[in-house]
């Protein structure tokens, strides 16, 4: 989470170097090397972030969604599921695991074209779902659930969940996913932010009992004059 001039930043067909770190496709499996030296890292303690991780798909999807009419803001679930290894040098922790993929890209800035979302997967027994909502800058709502099998493949769901609704973070942003019955708690919250929360849920979707990490952003928060300043604090800028 560091933001870097052109002149430290590099790219080819299989390659994304960002400063000292950099993400590189081998064939079968995603690599991330993580290289963060710069004193404001590791908040909020100043210290060195070091490792390696690796994203084996286990499923790739090649189509990407738009968010938006216009087609400025798209989505794409590169892999609904994959396994994870993660090997840290500093801090000195490993593990492995299940995961998931997935990327944004568009021609504006994402305050420019939402005020906030709410996203989440879950990996059942035999497919993946994601399910993603919001609202746009202009107020128009949107909502879809999207199940995809074991090759890849996405499945829109016309019948969606019921809005299962989730307790505020401390920071007092609004959670909400989608479930079965409308009904889902908070196993844990990963990362709670003045503008974003990461949580891991226990809920049942399509009569299935599942774990689930959710998602929700506030780019209203985002957009607000305090926080950007209180950015460079977890984004370390480098001129």
């Amino acid at each position: 989470m560091t933001e870097r001039g052109r002149g430290h930043v590099a790219r080819d067909a299989d390659t994304l170097q960002i400063g000292p770190s950099a993400v590189r496709w081998t064939g079968d499996a995603l690599e991330i090397d993580i290289e963060e030296k710069d004193k404001r890292v590791g908040v909020p303690w100043q210290r060195r972030v070091a490792g390696k991780v690796r994203v084996y798909p286990e499923a790739l999807n090649d189509r990407a969604f738009s968010l938006d009419p216009e087609g400025k803001h798209r989505w794409h679930c590169i892999a609904p599921r994959a396994r994870i290894e993660v090997v840290m040098e500093k801090p000195g922790l490993n593990w492995k695991g299940s995961a998931y993929l997935d990327s944004n890209f568009g021609s504006e800035s994402l305050e420019e074209g939402f005020r906030v979302w709410h996203w989440s997967r879950a990996h059942a027994k035999r497919d993946s779902v994601v399910c993603y909502e919001g609202i746009r800058r202009n107020g128009q709502a949107f909502a879809s659930a999207l199940r995809f099998g074991p090759d890849g493949v996405p499945h829109e769901e016309e019948a969606l969940p019921p809005v299962a609704p989730l307790p505020n973070t401390l920071w007092q942003m609004e959670r909400k996913t989608r479930a079965d019955k409308g009904l889902a708690s908070v196993i844990r919250t990963w990362e709670d932010a003045p503008f974003y929360a990461r949580s891991t849920l226990a809920t049942r979707l399509f009569g299935e009992p599942v774990v689930a990490v959710q998602e929700s952003l506030d780019l209203d928060r985002f957009a607000s004059p305090i926080v950007q300043l209180m950015l460079p604090y977890r984004m370390p800028r480098v001129a």
